[in-house]
């Protein structure tokens, strides 16, 4: 990959997506390089094309007859379908024909991501996309606008495409089969916290040896569109110069813009509601869409006092067949401010909700909305990183532009440290573009061309063994787990675990149960867990497999195991014979369904 004349970085977001690129033909200076953005043309209106720095993650889907071929022509040819800031503003006129918010969906357990499910509960009269089709079509986007402006095309450059610290193997894996839809058939996977660190770090043009020092732990604090990602990254040092490692990463909590926009949503429609004006459901949607727009040029703005918002009519109790409103700051302030960054203790944990027995399949949003609390038991679940609270904050996503939302973010984590004062700030690179350009970063960093950051799996990974017991009546067999990966083991290594030796089932159906964990940080390969505490190991969905045995069906044959993690960040464990010649693989990112 180092003779590939581009190295690109992909933010491929649930609100916008956003190509960064560095050209290693040019003289680069490994402090300050010179990351570049693509402008992406797209249409912003029936016929009309604009480039921007950010492509609208939004896909709409015209009714028959809608859009003429003229109204589609984009400089590479006629778009199959409509992505980008025109897909986006059709979402507050007809939302029923806007796929959104398709990255949040890659990681749902509910439905099926490779299914046509979206847009969401529209009409029968829609045509569905898949989430992995949607974002795949953002991708194909970026490229042919790569393509048609650029030397060598996007698909022959080394590409870093960012995804989620907590995404888990499966929405990682579809991620990159997103990505081959694309026509990008090679991608390396970096967390987007991460990218986000990188970006920071280019932005300081080498002063960033004097933001932090020996014993810092950096809390990364990333609300996008669809998530919450959150990580530590602490600064060390080794043989007198500085070194980063990343130490810890969030649960994947889907909490971010979109919470924010319904919420601002359901404020303006009780308002409404209150002044005589009903609005049915999917006029509710198309609210909601207008409420983020709102929203961004609110918070974008503290001079400005309110935004305007339309909501098409179409019920009898709507005059005029439209409803015209404001979104106030004041409502901005009450909804979001309040709402999601309450002002919370260092020891607050995340609310609960009573499970109803009976649930919508969909996407499995936080059942609580204060961000401040998921941070709080984050720090919490990691004081052995941080015994002394976080010293600095880099802050990233959408979200996080707002001054008003940092500044509260910042007094919480002010009063976590005492009032004492002190907490560092790290700012410098733009919210909406750090993934991209970091990414890109990292790229340049690892041809030796900048600081790395140490990082490795974001978890420990196990694989559950049943332990040989006399059989009880109504009592299961006790479960070791038996530590596979330790935290931070990189990527592309192996480990073998030649001394110790179990029996596998094959020739018929077995279940394979696996854990991870992000807090047991000092486990080694082998380390067998027993009795583990409420939190302490997190139960991966089992995959159930029938793996081939020629005249051993059914029973037990002995194996050692060895754990390879791939580049792309999950885990193969192998099941070795004692011959040596026979084994058996195991992928962690293969459905139960499958």
């Amino acid at each position: 990959m180092a003779d590939r004349r581009f190295i690109v970085g992909i933010d491929l977001g649930t609100t916008n997506s956003v190509l960064a690129f560095v050209d290693t033909a040019a003289e680069i200076d490994a402090d300050t390089p010179s990351v570049q953005l693509l402008a992406v043309p797209q249409l912003v209106k029936p016929g009309e094309v604009a480039a921007r720095d950010r492509l609208p993650s939004f896909v709409y889907l015209p009714a028959a007859g809608e859009m003429s071929a003229a109204g589609l022509e984009l400089p590479w040819g006629r778009a199959e379908r409509v992505v980008g800031e025109l897909a986006r503003a059709r979402g507050a006129e007809v939302p029923g024909r806007v796929v959104a918010s398709a990255k949040s969906w890659l990681c749902s357990v509910g439905a099926d991501p490779t299914g046509p499910i979206l847009p969401w509960g529209a009409p029968d009269d829609v045509p569905r996309l898949s989430p992995l089709d949607a974002s795949a079509a953002y991708l194909a986007h970026l490229r042919a606008a790569w393509d048609a402006s650029m030397p060598a095309p996007l698909a022959e450059q080394e590409i870093h495409l960012a995804v989620p610290a907590s995404f888990d193997a499966v929405a990682r894996d579809l991620t990159k089969r997103a990505a081959e839809a694309a026509g990008m058939e090679i991608v390396h996977l970096i967390e987007e916290p991460q990218a986000a660190f990188y970006a920071w770090l280019a932005s300081t043009q080498g002063g960033w040896r004097r933001d932090v020092r020996v014993g810092d732990v950096v809390l990364v604090c990333d609300v996008g569109g669809g998530t919450t990602d959150l990580s530590l990254v602490a600064v060390g040092e080794e043989r007198g110069e500085l070194v980063l490692e990343r130490k810890a990463v969030g649960d994947h909590i889907l909490l971010g813009g979109d919470n924010m926009d319904l919420a601002l949503a359901h404020a303006v429609r009780t308002r409404l509601a209150s002044a005589g004006t009903a609005l049915d459901e999917w006029q509710f949607r198309g609210l909601t869409h207008g409420a983020r727009d709102a929203k961004e040029k609110l918070l974008a703005s503290e001079g400005v006092a309110k935004a305007p918002v339309v909501v098409l009519g179409r019920s009898r109790r709507v005059v005029g067949g439209a409803v015209r409103t404001d979104v106030t700051r004041g409502e901005v302030e009450a909804a979001l401010v309040d709402g999601f960054f309450p002002v919370v203790g260092p020891d607050a944990q995340p609310q609960v909700a009573r499970r109803i027995g009976l649930q919508e399949i969909g996407l499995p949003y936080a059942a609580d909305p204060a961000i401040t609390r998921h941070v709080a038991a984050f720090v919490a679940r990691h004081r052995d990183v941080a015994p002394a609270g976080v010293s600095a904050v880099l802050f990233n996503g959408g979200v996080m532009k707002a001054s008003l939302l940092r500044r509260r973010m910042v007094e919480v984590l002010e009063r976590w440290r005492g009032g004492a004062g002190g907490l560092r700030v790290l700012a410098g690179a733009h919210p909406d573009l750090a993934v991209a350009e970091g990414a890109a970063t990292y790229g340049l960093a690892r041809r030796g061309r900048g600081v790395r950051i140490r990082g490795g799996t974001a978890r420990a990974y196990y694989v559950g063994v049943e332990t040989a017991a006399p059989a009880v009546p109504g009592v299961a067999p006790p479960v070791k787990a038996i530590c596979l990966a330790p935290f931070g083991m990189e990527e592309g290594s192996e480990v073998d675990l030649p001394d110790a030796e179990f029996g596998l089932v094959v020739g018929v159906p077995a279940e394979f149960r696996f854990f991870g964990s992000s807090v047991r940080r000092t486990d080694r390969p082998g380390t067998v867990v027993e009795g583990w505490a409420p939190g302490e190991l997190e139960e991966l969905p089992p995959l159930e497999a029938s793996l081939a045995g020629t005249g051993d069906a059914g029973r037990a044959v002995p194996v050692h195991l060895r754990a390879h993690v791939t580049e792309l960040g999950t885990l193969e464990l192998w099941c070795v014979a004692r011959d040596g010649a026979r084994r058996w693989k195991i992928e962690f990112n293969v459905r139960q369904a499958s």
